[in-house]
C-alpha cells in the first residue's frame, strides 16, 4: 500500500490523494505538516530535504514534489487517460501541469497567504499585484477552457485537471475581486461530476 506523508488541508497533498482516488489506488495518510507534525526533523528530511509535504513512499521508493508524484502514480498504473502514452498528448498535459506549478502558483501565493493564511510577509501593494497577476493567469486558463470546451488538455479529465482544478477552486474561494471567467465557472461545475472533486475541492478545502 502507498504511504503519503502530509495533511489533507495541504493543496499539494490533495493533488496526490485525488490522483490516487481517480486511479483507484489504495493508500494511507501519515500525518505530517505545519500544525500536525513538524517536517523539519531529521526523520522527515531524510526523505525530503526541503521539509515539505507531500512525500510518497511506495515500498523502497521515496518521491517528493506533488506534480512529480502524480505523474509517477499515473505512469505506474499503466494505460490511463490521466496521462496519455502518446508523446504529444502527454506533453500537452504536462505543459499545463508545469504552468500550474510555476506561473499560476507564483501569481496567487502573496494574495492567498495574506488573505487566507493571515501572513504578514506581504504588504498591500504586493497583495494587490498578486490579485491582478492571479486574475491574468486565470484568464489564460479561461481561454484554454473556452477552446477545448471541456477540460484543460482536451475532452478527457487528465492530471492537468487534478492540479489546476485545485488552484482554480482556491481562486474562487479567496476573497478578492474576481475576473469574469465564464469558461472557468462552467469547468468547475463540470468537475462536480468527477469522483473526488467534492472531497478535495469542497468549501472546507481552500
Amino acid at each position: 500500500m502507498l504511504t503519503i506523508l502530509g495533511k489533507e488541508t495541504s493543496i499539494n497533498v490533495r493533488k496526490v490523494l485525488w490522483t490516487c482516488r481517480l486511479l483507484d489506488l489504495p493508500w494511507r495518510l501519515e500525518p505530517w505538516g505545519s500544525g500536525v507534525r513538524d517536517p523539519r526533523v531529521p526523520e522527515f528530511m531524510a526523505l525530503n530535504p526541503n521539509a515539505q509535504v507531500p512525500v510518497l513512499r511506495d515500498g523502497d521508493t521515496v518521491l517528493w514534489e506533488s506534480n512529480t508524484i502524480c505523474r509517477y502514480l499515473a505512469t505506474r498504473a499503466g494505460d490511463t487517460p490521466l496521462l496519455p502514452a502518446d508523446a504529444l498528448a502527454r506533453a500537452r498535459v504536462e505543459q499545463w501541469m508545469d504552468w500550474q506549478a510555476t506561473e499560476l502558483n507564483t501569481a496567487w501565493r502573496p494574495a492567498f497567504m495574506a488573505l487566507m493564511r493571515g501572513s504578514d510577509k506581504f504588504d498591500n501593494a504586493a497583495v494587490a499585484a498578486s490579485v491582478g497577476d492571479w486574475n491574468d493567469k486565470m484568464r489564460i486558463l479561461d481561454a484554454q477552457l473556452a477552446h477545448t470546451g471541456a477540460y484543460v488538455a482536451g475532452a478527457a479529465v487528465t492530471l492537468a485537471d487534478v492540479v489546476i482544478a485545485l488552484s482554480a477552486h482556491r481562486w474562487r474561494m479567496t476573497p478578492i475581486e474576481h475576473a469574469s471567467l465564464p469558461a472557468v465557472e462552467a469547468y468547475l461545475r463540470r468537475l462536480e461530476n468527477v469522483p473526488g472533486f467534492a472531497q478535495y475541492c469542497g468549501p472546507d478545502t481552500p
